[in-house]
């Protein structure tokens, strides 16, 4: 499908003369798709349930959070992140149990499944921004290069957000012959920056689409959409479930919680493994991203109410987005986890890990760079569920950590979070006092 149609307005010539980064507006016969889906209304697409976009409260109390001088220090860590030194190597061996997945940062993740290789929103850039000079900067290098990765069948995206979108990797990833699964509207953007029509499969909720053995089915999330200074919601947010012979994979995107999660497990489920956002929340936003709490329910939810699978937590980790502390979404996650006695995978990135192995990474691989909380670390008490013990393959003691508790400078938290100028990734709170509908619009 494409956007054909020759438009010559004036908004079309200032349209012509923004950043090539801020894609392209849905026009012609995907325009008029746009139209007929049942899921747009009011002009724009509508969340599955009610879900305020921007932050709520007062932008002033949201500055004095995000610029208190302790909370900075806590949203970056204060070493290196480790990074696994053999994830080329580790690829080059095909899975022994036919599914594998490699957390590559932030909500990229390498799926191997059945014969087939899946990329979920790949950000290989250093920012996750339009302008390569300002917004969030990564804090751990990719893992591989991404020609390194070798052949993908299909590139997913969840949506157009720059810390999910990001062009110079679709550029890279354009002159490969890989097809894209993206929701319906992104197309315009990926088509705008060299993606032949002919390589998108472009969804709707609750579309589907084959590739080799592999159905792949666009599931609704509760998030929004933007990559301009006045964006209107023209593309669409998705979660995805990837279903293969032997094996059924869920990736959440982002999203908050809703109750749609048991309606995809009742229809999709159950799950050999979840990929679910747990990072980036706030109070500001309840409504469009999950805390861990919320994204261990969303995993149980879709699996039928009861542990099962594992839950690989991702959007967190990689780029600073939020008020919370650097490491609190993995243990929030941890916590999680042991309450529901739920199997979850807590590999470094680029560690290639198996769900349906004996053992799954499970250490809590952060302490030992991060602040320690004012409480301390929480014991792991880590579960495999109904499966055998997690392996603990993240051997480093937890009390190196003490030593950094209270090591990193404001300075240095700057120079790790990419805080020089105004955010722009799309998100909400990343810009000085604005939440992600008031961020980059375009003109």
């Amino acid at each position: 499908m494409t956007g054909t149609g020759s438009d010559r307005s004036p908004r079309a010539r200032l349209r012509a003369l923004r950043p090539e980064s801020f894609g392209a507006d849905p026009t012609g016969e995907r325009l008029a798709r746009i139209h007929r889906s049942p899921n747009f209304a009011d002009g724009i697409f509508q969340n599955p349930e009610p879900a305020r976009r921007g932050p709520s409260g007062s932008s002033v109390e949201f500055a004095k959070i995000y610029f208190d001088k302790e909370a900075r220090s806590r949203r970056a860590p204060t070493g290196t992140i480790p990074v696994h030194p053999t994830t080329v190597a580790d690829l080059a061996r095909p899975p022994a149990t036919g599914l594998r997945l490699t957390w590559m940062g932030h909500s990229g993740v390498l799926a191997e499944i059945d014969g087939h290789r899946v990329l979920f929103d790949p950000v290989w850039g250093e920012r996750c921004s339009p302008f390569p000079f300002a917004g969030p900067k990564r804090l751990h290098p990719v893992p591989a290069p991404l020609a390194a990765l070798g052949p993908v069948d299909v590139v997913v995206i969840s949506h157009d957000h720059y810390d999910h979108l990001d062009l110079p990797t679709i550029k890279e990833l354009a002159g490969t012959g890989t097809v894209f699964a993206v929701p319906l509207g992104v197309g315009a953007h990926l088509e705008r920056w060299g993606v032949p029509a002919s390589r998108l499969r472009e969804l709707d909720w609750n579309e589907s689409t084959e590739i080799g053995e592999l159905r792949l089915t666009a599931t609704p999330a509760r998030h929004f959409c933007g990559r301009g200074l006045r964006n209107r919601q023209m593309t669409l947010w998705a979660s995805w479930v990837v279903t293969g012979p032997s094996h059924r994979i869920f990736h959440s995107g982002d999203t908050g919680y809703f109750s749609g999660f048991k309606d995809i497990g009742a229809a999709h489920g159950p799950f050999d493994a979840t990929m679910i956002q747990i990072g980036a929340y706030s109070e500001f936003w309840t409504d469009i991203h999950m805390t861990p709490a919320e994204g261990m329910l969303a995993h149980l939810d879709l699996q039928g109410g009861g542990p099962a699978g594992v839950m690989l937590p991702i959007h967190w980790g990689t780029f600073n987005l939020a008020p919370h502390p650097w490491a609190e979404p993995g243990e929030g996650t941890v916590e999680a986890a042991a309450g529901a006695a739920q199997r979850i995978a807590l590999p470094i990135p680029g560690e290639p890990f198996e769900p349906g192995a004996a053992q799954v990474p499970d250490h809590p691989w952060w302490r030992p760079v991060a602040r320690v909380p004012s409480g301390g670390w929480a014991a792991p008490a880590l579960t495999d569920g109904d499966g055998p013990p997690a392996g603990g393959s993240h051997g480093k003691a937890d009390a190196n950590a003490d030593a950094n508790s209270d090591a990193d400078t404001d300075a240095n938290a700057d120079a790790r979070t990419g805080a020089d100028t105004g955010r722009t990734s799309g998100e909400p709170g990343t810009d000085t006092g604005r939440g992600a509908p008031e961020a980059a619009r375009t003109p």
